[in-house]
């Protein structure tokens, strides 16, 4: 603790953390400082960091990002936001950027100190992306500069500089196409479901009508005639006045976010009502208590024994919730830009893998069936002897199972330079390969939240230090293309691999357990998952306090496991270390530059027909 009150920014970091706990009246709220993106995941909100110096800059940008987030969680309702919303495209980028625009005006008009902190964000964020030096609307993204209108219409503040240019660039064409409708937006700030209806007007007043999907009021409508006496819907007009189980339906959407308690004046009685209610709960299944421990008691399916501190801050998320698109556009573009000179290799590689997949898939035919399609290339025969019975033909296919590929990349902090930046243009290029081939491809990365000990050493550090308390750190996985998902949306997601601060330590038995999970649901016939890393597993604090092999020895289990299970098919390539004394199946590169040729010749000879030539291929190579 004491360490902790040597840092004079600590102070400030901590009023700060009630204080928007108390504005977005949830007292759960778990506030971290991170160099990662600001956020909200669950009951978790992620803030920028500040420094001992505390500079003037950083004070606002937390004090302004907090209470944007706060806000949100303050006056925003999923599952009514959810319902109006658009499914993709521009339309959706509207839709969430006047409901932002929305809970901002609602916190300016409520408790007026927020607007001010929100504007030195709005200002840090438009002079990061060069807001200022726009000149024509082409350039400007509309949804922001919709989403500035709005908050400068609600409130009659001015934006800063950079925001106001955003703003003005597409002021016109908006108000000329919209002005109607934006007479209302008073009358229509405080009630979310209306706000709603009134931004799906103006997306279709901006012409985007297209995009908006069918009607969600129609859709209730008829689920209201079928549900209206087994559950209460979320508006105002279908609130109960029975009994308790009325307020937990009108707390409905919020128990949809992880029982967010935002917007009820009724908050302290219904908490206790709630407290109440769940204490008969938890007393009522006390009976069948012993059946619940079996479930979650082991932590690793490989190993009962392998134990993990604390698991509350591991996370798992996608690659565009770590990063804006705006900088994931940025770093995909540096990640191009750097692998220029190898793209022609790979490209030649993957056209031989691709060869070679079809060359799998090519059809054979059968000749001189009775039935089928006529075969003219024995009619000679006919004309020759009238006599000789016509021969017919069929197509077959070639036994070619559906299958699903995952790469697991190592995003720990020595993959950092040309070797991440290989094997995420190598993810990219199998990807599409694959992809043209018709065989699904998952792309995942694993690292850790923090350097030395995240959360989980806080907790173990204030909890006195108890011996031996196994893995002690927080998980990222992070999930960069899933395998239903088409290569186009998440061809950006790689270039999150070049974002500074991202590789730390590399757990790699978890996130090997963890892939394998994820592949085991899959439906396809053959699963296949290849790990790419450069290194045993290493993550300072678990060794710290642990056995020296702690974390290997996870990881050889879990080899074992999935090898024993044979619903997946495992290789792995070492970059720069020898991984073949973990994998039977695994190849070792000395030089990243060899990465592209040892992914798709290891792949290519899984898919070779000859068993021979797999074993050949596919047999533990070691290279000094």
């Amino acid at each position: 603790m004491s360490k902790r009150s040597d840092n004079p920014a600590d102070p400030f970091k901590k009023a700060l953390a009630e204080a928007t706990k108390v504005m977005a009246n949830d007292p759960d709220l778990s506030v971290t400082y991170t160099v990662d993106p600001s956020g909200v995941s669950g009951e978790q909100m992620r803030l920028p960091q500040v420094s001992r110096r505390m500079t003037r800059d950083e004070v606002l940008l937390a004090r302004g990002t907090a209470d944007a987030l706060a806000l949100h969680r303050k006056y925003h309702n999923g599952e009514t936001h959810a319902r109006y919303a658009p499914s993709d495209g521009m339309a959706r980028d509207l839709y969430e950027a006047l409901e932002t625009a929305r809970c901002e005006a609602m916190g300016a008009r409520d408790m007026p100190g927020t607007a001010g902190n929100i504007d030195a964000k709005i200002g840090h964020e438009a002079a990061g992306r060069g807001y200022d030096k726009l000149t024509t609307p082409a350039d400007a993204p509309l949804p922001v500069a919709a989403g500035y209108l709005i908050r400068h219409l609600a409130t009659g503040r001015d934006l800063p500089a950079g925001a106001q240019n955003v703003m003005e660039l597409w002021r016109d064409h908006i108000e000329k196409n919209a002005g109607g409708t934006l007479d209302d937006l008073q009358d229509m700030l405080s009630d979310q479901q209306g706000f709603a209806k009134f931004a799906r007007q103006i997306i279709k007043d901006l012409g985007y009508g297209d995009q908006l999907g069918d009607d969600p009021d129609q859709t209730d409508d008829q689920e209201d005639d079928v549900d209206d006496s087994a559950e209460e819907q979320p508006d105002p007009d279908s609130s109960g006045q029975d009994d308790s189980q009325d307020d937990e339906a009108e707390a409905n959407p919020e128990q949809a976010q992880d029982q967010q308690q935002d917007m009820s004046e009724a908050q302290v009685s219904m908490d206790e009502m709630a407290d109440d209610e769940m204490g008969e709960d938890v007393e009522m299944p006390e009976g069948e208590a012993p059946l619940e421990p079996p479930a979650p008691q082991p932590i690793s399916d490989a190993d009962p024994n392998y134990v993990v501190f604390n698991a509350e801050h591991d996370e798992e998320i996608r690659a565009e919730d770590l990063a804006e698109p705006v900088e994931l556009e940025r770093l995909r573009a540096y990640l191009d830009q750097q692998l220029e000179p190898l793209k022609g290799a790979v490209s030649r590689l993957a056209n031989k893998l691709q060869r070679r997949l079809q060359a799998q898939q090519n059809r054979s035919w059968e000749f001189d069936l009775e039935e089928g399609i006529l075969d003219a290339g024995r009619l000679a025969r006919v004309v020759a002897n009238p006599t000789t019975p016509l021969s017919f033909k069929m197509e077959k296919d070639t036994e070619f199972r559906d299958t699903v590929v995952t790469l697991l990349l190592d995003n720990s902090g020595s993959m950092r330079g040309r070797p991440i930046s290989i094997a995420a243009i190598c993810a990219d290029v199998l990807a599409r390969t694959l992809e043209r081939c018709n065989v699904k491809v998952e792309i995942l990365g694993f690292t850790t939240r923090a350097w030395k000990g995240g959360q989980s050493r806080e907790k173990w550090l204030n909890d006195g230090r108890p011996q031996t308390p196994g893995r002690l750190n927080d998980l990222r996985h992070i999930i960069y293309k899933s395998a239903d998902a088409p290569w186009r949306r998440a061809r950006p997601n790689l270039g999150l691999m070049m974002k500074e601060g991202l590789l730390k330590e590399n757990i790699d038995g978890e996130a090997l357990e963890w892939a394998h999970r994820r592949m085991a649901g899959r439906p396809e016939a053959r699963k296949i998952l290849m790990v790419i890393s450069d290194g045993a597993p290493v993550d300072d604090s678990t060794l710290s306090v642990n056995p020296a092999n702690y974390l290997e020895k996870h990881l050889r289990d879990v080899i074992a496991m999935v090898e024993r299970r044979k619903q997946v098919e495992l290789l792995a390539i070492g970059i720069g270390h020898d991984v073949t004394r973990y994998y039977d199946r695994a190849v070792t590169i000395t030089d990243v530059e060899q990465l592209a040729g040892a992914m798709t010749e290891q792949l290519a000879s899984l898919f070779d027909s000859d068993p021979r030539k797999r074993a050949r291929v596919l047999g533990m190579r070691k290279t000094g």
